[in-house]
């Protein structure tokens, strides 16, 4: 396994959701072992890492980002012995290992929480953002939670309200007080060193608070007061994105400094400037070494939003880096999300990964996203996420994105598990199973392994600059590399044919079945695409 300090840099990273990866015990939930015993087929796909979700001590209100015990397994997972056998495979097979840190909240259950709440005057009394009540006895302020309702719970104890920026049960830390800032960062520590190569932190802007308390101002995008969650109703200046988050991420940067080939992704929850703060976060050497948004993770599909996002990131902060990702455990599925600009599910998952893997940045992919896999349709009494029960139906939640994995078509739950499982695997899922794909030239999964050994064989591809070529929508066009080892790469993202006219020496690289090109004319299909290899100085294009 590499010990090269910078092998996050255009990394190609596997989220595992390790509730819906597979079952070893035969309960219906995936575990550590399970886990393991795939890792085959991680690594088979050609990808630098894993990052895993939460498998620590949580009563599962919001599936495992609601910690109990920071430094222990929850039992459902499995034990901390299976963990470290865990990491010791995963390096074994050349894989790093990054686990979730979910650092602004804990579940109400851990005991710092516990013993917060029993008076205004013991040891961690100040642990966590309480506040008096206005003289009519509602909340401090009008910070609303993201699940729906307010942000702020009573507490009958201390006579205050809490925050809590998620659910009722996930009371918010308070990161202005040095001792929760420490305890942090030895929780951190802890698992460095158990071996792990580094953490994705989950919501890593929503740290501190303004410490005035101060209402937020409502957002002034059109759009966000027709929302289904009222959320999206404010601009969070005050509840989140606070400039004293830099300073604790400079003092997470030299804790993981101390410590070899070690990295920090951070999930920037942000939606009027997230762009603007991840360059912030990532910016020099000492703070993050990646953040990603959700700015990819939406319904936008065309050139100018791709292009408008990268070369935003890049300006703001050109020393900082990113990760792209199209899909993870908390937003519908992209070929779902696309399916209206494609003109079959399995054209726009393997156009979808040919973009994303020629992106300049690390890039993340979602368990099953290899296959193609599509949202599961779930009815009201299958939910088990919160927000989705909250907002029910104009917002169906998480759990169509987190069914269990599928690896058999035959086999009874998809080969995930010989119990019913905890969310259910139907038949569109299962008919995109591995072993199904498993062999086939013309599969997703083949197409996934391809490019993502084309990524990591060529220079231009990996590591290599950047730069868009103007071109009307829907035709994105994205240089890799420079001079004479670059590589053109051209989206055709409509199911309209689009030609283009090419003016130089072309030789294509890798190409969908529905681009041809014949000497200087490049036709491309419906979701058609083409990697071409060209000295960038002397190759041009154009929209015929």
């Amino acid at each position: 396994m590499s010990n090269d300090e910078n092998w996050w840099r255009d990394a190609v990273i596997y989220q595992i959701y390790p509730r819906s990866f597979q079952d070893s015990s035969g309960d219906g939930v995936g575990d550590l072992p399970g886990i393991t015993s795939r890792l085959d087929y991680v690594a088979s796909l050609g990808v630098d890492a894993i990052w895993l979700s939460p498998v620590f001590t949580s009563p599962m209100a919001d599936m495992g980002y609601d910690v109990s015990n920071y430094t222990d397994i929850d039992p459902l997972f499995g034990t901390l012995a299976d963990f470290d056998a865990l990491v010791a495979r995963a390096h074994e097979l050349g894989l790093k290992l990054i686990i979730d840190q979910v650092l602004s909240h804990t579940s109400s259950q851990h005991p710092w929480f516990e013993e917060s709440r029993v008076s205004r005057d013991n040891a961690k009394s100040d642990w966590y953002v309480w506040a008096n009540p206005k003289q009519d006895g509602s909340p401090p302020n009008n910070w609303p939670s993201v699940f729906g309702g307010s942000a702020w719970s009573w507490d009958s104890r201390r006579r205050q309200y809490y925050l809590h920026n998620f659910l009722g049960s996930q009371p918010d830390l308070n990161f202005h007080n040095g001792e929760v800032q420490d305890a942090l960062l030895e929780v951190m520590r802890f698992w460095l060193e158990r071996g792990v190569d580094g953490f994705r932190l989950d919501t890593v802007n929503f740290y501190f608070h303004d410490r005035q308390l101060r209402d937020n101002p409502p957002c002034l995008d059109e759009a966000a007061q027709h929302a289904v969650n009222p959320y999206e109703m404010q601009d969070h200046r005050h509840s989140k994105t606070q400039p004293e988050n830099i300073a604790f991420l400079e003092r997470m940067r030299t804790l993981t400094d101390g410590y070899s080939a070690r990295m920090m992704v951070g999930e920037v929850g942000e939606s009027l400037r997230a762009i603007e703060v991840m360059a912030e976060y990532t910016a020099g050497t000492g703070r993050l070494h990646m953040a990603y948004s959700f700015d990819m993770l939406g319904t936008p599909f065309s050139a100018q939003h791709f292009r408008s996002k990268i070369d935003g990131f890049f300006s703001g902060a050109p020393d900082g880096w990113p990760c792209w990702s199209f899909s993870n455990h908390d937003v519908m599925r992209h070929v779902s999300r696309w399916r209206e600009h494609g003109h079959s599910d399995d054209a726009i998952a393997i156009q979808a990964a040919a973009m994303l893997l020629s992106f300049p940045g690390s890039i993340c992919l979602y368990q099953g996203e290899e296959l193609g896999q599509t949202e599961t349709d779930i009815e009201f009494h299958e939910l088990t996420d919160p927000p989705g029960i909250t907002f029910w139906p104009d917002y169906k939640g998480r759990d169509g994105c987190r069914t269990p994995m599928v690896w058999s078509a035959q086999a009874e739950h998809g080969g995930f598990s010989q119990a019913k499982p905890w969310l259910p695997v139907k038949a569109p899922q299962a008919e995109r199973s591995v072993d199904q794909q498993e062999g086939r030239d013309d599969s997703v999964l083949a197409f996934y392994r391809a490019m993502i050994a084309l990524r990591k064989s060529h220079k231009a591809l990996a590591g290599g600059a950047y730069g868009f070529v103007d071109l009307p929508e829907p035709v994105l066009g994205l240089w890799r590399g420079e001079g004479a080892d670059a590589l053109l790469c051209l989206f055709n993202l409509s199911p309209q044919e689009r030609v283009l006219a090419l003016d130089g020496t072309a030789c294509a690289l890798e190409q969908s079945r529905a681009a041809r090109l014949d000497g200087s004319v490049l036709e491309l299909g419906s979701n058609g695409f083409c990697l071409i290899a060209g000295d960038r100085d002397r190759l041009t294009v154009r929209v015929v």
